[in-house]
């Protein structure tokens, strides 16, 4: 199994012994739905609402040769995290960067008032990656869109914790993403305990298996999706095996999901103003891009 960060310790570690705190049960745990190398284990219309700033998650298992290549295509009102596990994607965007990601590798764009981008498999490897929305707040919703490119070396880390998104202990994220928000990507060893006591006000809480499996005290396996009940409890996770998972937690978005066909947006009114947006940009993509829309 890869492991982007390593210890030089043999034995399995034990998370410190942490204070008494109520622990979450689970209250939703799926697969999703695969349709060739993506399977999409959230939509901002079923789980999406459930996890909200968390509204739309795919997983990509591809293979050199049979895609996936996305064309150009907009957003507005959501922030995109593409992490990038194994391979190579490319990446372009409408302002004009352009550039390659490989294994560890972060993609941040908040889209905000509306950016298009486009991407895809690059090189000769199997690719694995993970690409989630951000419901974003109205002060953040219909802001400029920025773009950042987080290099796997630049990403923080503290046992047993890559931080993509927030903090961890004394880790922290090098983007500037929402406040009240946690995107881990966590490696255990076989028999390793790890206790994730929730930061205050993260009453969602969910995790992603994507090797081997971890007890939580029930077995989560590679591929499964669970969300947790809404508290402040911790989660303890126990390595059945060699495996890594994403967690994320947060405070609940308290906005409604209105929805558009790339964008989520807060209201009606800020959708409208977003996919006016990115229709102007469209246009004017027409002329500027070397690839097809």
């Amino acid at each position: 199994m890869s492991d982007l960060n390593t210890t030089s310790n043999t034995e399995p570690r034990q998370a410190p012994a942490e204070p008494p705190y109520q622990a979450r049960e689970i209250v939703f745990r799926g697969k999703g739905t695969k349709g060739g190398p993506i399977t999409r284990l959230v939509s901002p219309s079923d789980v999406g609402n459930l996890i909200k700033p968390f509204v739309f998650f795919d997983a990509v298992n591809a293979q050199p040769g049979a895609g996936p290549n996305f064309g150009f295509h907009p957003h507005s009102g959501i922030a995109t995290v593409t992490l990038l596990i194994s391979g190579s994607i490319w990446y372009e965007e409408t302002n004009g960067r352009r550039g390659e990601l490989a294994a560890g590798d972060v993609e941040w764009v908040r889209a905000g008032g509306g950016v298009w981008h486009a991407g895809g498999l690059a090189g000769t490897a199997p690719m694995k990656a993970f690409q989630m929305w951000l419901a974003l707040p109205p002060e953040l919703e219909s802001t400029p869109a920025e773009s950042r490119y987080v290099r796997a070396a630049e990403v923080s880390y503290e046992w047993p914790v890559r931080v993509i998104l927030g903090r961890y202990g004394n880790a922290r994220s090098p983007i500037d993403s929402p406040a009240r928000l946690n995107y881990l990507d966590v490696s255990l060893k076989a028999g390793e305990r790890w206790i994730y006591v929730t930061p205050p006000r993260h009453d969602v809480g969910w995790v992603v298996v994507y090797e081997g499996s971890v007890r939580v005290p029930d077995l989560i396996e590679s591929g499964e999706l669970v969300v947790f009940s809404e508290s402040e409890g911790m989660i303890s996770f126990e390595a059945a095996e060699d495996t890594r998972f994403l967690l994320g937690s947060a405070a609940k978005h308290p906005y409604p999901l209105v929805l558009g066909r790339y964008s989520v947006h807060t209201s009606e009114a800020a959708l409208s103003t977003g996919e006016a947006e990115i229709r102007r940009i469209g246009v004017e993509l027409h002329g500027l891009s070397r690839r097809a829309v």
